[in-house]
């Protein structure tokens, strides 16, 4: 299918409606992104979304797009509470997959002589790894806690601190969250899997800032040129996984396709005011609340870890959480669609919030400056720290991008990597990387993802999220 798209500026491209296109398709990218993007299906994915009933203004796609299940990875789009649908393939299977940086008073330089010795001992305190169970064990009563407080839960069972909470989107909660609608078979995949990193594209990583771009938002922020940080990406493991692919199931079998006119069956999806829809929601939001709790326990043990083979007391240390932000989820939000006022809920697959200063769901903190937008990169290059826009609010349900965005296949990089040792590629860098097997770091390789510097380039003169600071990898994590 040859997808013709008018080139709006050099960053977004509309794709005109045709066919059974309720609404026009956006998407930002630029010339030099757009070769890689053409490559796949993402663009055919992007005209599927936009058949679904009750979608409003556009189906969008962010920079970093690539193929994924129904909805592309990196697609944005919004539904209307009355006649609009919710779609487990519009949130994707790791619910709440997201990211969260934190911020420390040390210098790179401090860490120079200890950096593989930290690598090494983060590997050996943070479980990692396909299906990796960890320390916390949960009865049943305290997972249907976990489901329904997230974050808030681990910081109450000592798992960091309050004002974490004020540094975590939607503090750390959604609301909604009903445990009775998770199968035992969901249950049981989370009861061990609490504080786990997991694999793929998960990892935590230790690096340090190395450009400053607006120096009054990294002050707000807490960055400055030389500082040791830390990035954590997990989501909610097997729990949320199962919970998604346990709804889709059900929809599948309960609502005809062909009554929804889908073009494609993996953009199966509910009414949001059906009782399919709404259970869904709140098994959706119980999956969110435990990927919180899990990178709120990821962040705590990362912290003892450093106090403990640094020798140092915690004042010195001074790791803070600098945001956390999920990019894997649908909220019920308010925009502006046609000079009108309305609730919608905005599924981001592969996306993130970039709400702007001012905006009342930002932390106080935060309300000044905008929304910090973590963007990961991948292992071998640079992660980028940006502030949500305005513009954000007016062309894009205040989203950006997510990350790097994939442009090679596991079994394609895996065929690329045939013959090279992707960890010394990594170590004549000056990165400590340790992982579970060679497999990972093969299909996680540096050359499997975009550069990220074109995609947050694009984000950054679309205006929907301005560059605030720019982080190196200095040793990484992987399952």
């Amino acid at each position: 299918m040859d997808i013709q798209l008018e080139k709006l500026d050099p960053c977004r491209w509309l794709i005109p409606k045709t066919g059974r296109m309720r609404v026009p398709g956006l998407l930002f990218s630029n010339e030099y992104l757009l070769k890689d993007i053409r490559k796949d299906q993402s663009l055919v994915q992007v005209c599927n979304v936009a058949t679904m009933p009750g979608i409003v203004g556009y189906s969008l796609a962010m920079p970093d797009m690539h193929w994924g299940y129904g909805f592309p990875i990196g697609g944005v789009a919004a539904f209307d509470l009355e006649d609009g649908v919710i779609s487990p393939g519009g949130v994707g299977y790791d619910i709440n997959c997201g990211c969260r940086l934190m911020t420390t008073s040390l210098l790179a330089t401090d860490m120079a002589d200890l950096m593989q010795t930290m690598v090494s001992e983060l590997f050996k305190n943070i479980p990692t790894g396909l299906g990796s169970r960890g320390p916390v064990r949960l009865s049943k009563k305290d997972q249907d806690r976990v489901a329904v407080e997230g974050a808030a839960w681990a910081v109450r069972n000592g798992y960091g601190e309050p004002e974490d909470l004020d540094r975590t989107e939607d503090r750390g909660t959604m609301q909604g969250a009903d445990p009775s609608v998770v199968s035992e078979r969901a249950r049981t995949r989370g009861i061990d899997q609490l504080g786990t990193l997991g694999s793929g594209n998960h990892f935590l990583e230790i690096q340090v800032v190395d450009t400053i771009f607006d120096s009054q938002k990294a002050r707000a922020f807490g960055l400055f040129e030389g500082q040791l940080t830390v990035f954590i990406h997990s989501g909610s493991r097997g729990y949320g996984h199962q919970i998604c692919d346990d709804f889709l199931k059900e929809m599948g079998s309960k609502i005809p396709a062909d009554s929804l006119q889908l073009p494609d069956r993996q953009l199966i999806c509910a009414p949001i005011s059906s009782d399919l829809g709404r259970r869904y929601i709140s098994g959706m939001a119980c999956a969110a609340n435990y990927a919180w709790a899990n990178r709120q326990i990821l962040m705590h043990w990362t912290r003892e870890v450093f106090l403990r083979t640094l020798g140092i007391a915690p004042r010195e240390l001074g790791m803070h959480l600098l945001y956390d932000v999920c990019h894997n989820i649908a909220k019920r939000e308010e925009h502006t669609v046609n000079n009108r006022a309305k609730t919608l809920y905005v599924h981001r697959k592969g996306a993130t919030r970039a709400f702007p200063p001012g905006h009342p769901l930002l932390p106080d903190a935060y309300r000044a400056t905008g929304q910090p937008v973590l963007i990961p990169g991948d292992m071998g290059t640079y992660s980028y720290v940006l502030a949500g826009a305005e513009t954000a609010m007016q062309h894009s349900f205040g989203s950006s991008c997510h990350g790097a965005g994939r442009v090679l296949s596991r079994s394609k990089a895996l065929k690329m990597s045939k013959g090279r040792s992707i960890h010394r590629e990594l170590e004549d860098k000056g990165i400590f990387v340790q992982s579970r097997g060679k497999r990972t770091l093969k299909e996680e390789m540096p050359d499997a993802y975009k550069d990220v510097s074109q995609v947050v380039g694009v984000v950054h003169e679309a205006g929907l999220a301005t560059k605030v600071a720019r982080l190196k990898p200095l040793g990484v994590i992987k399952g």
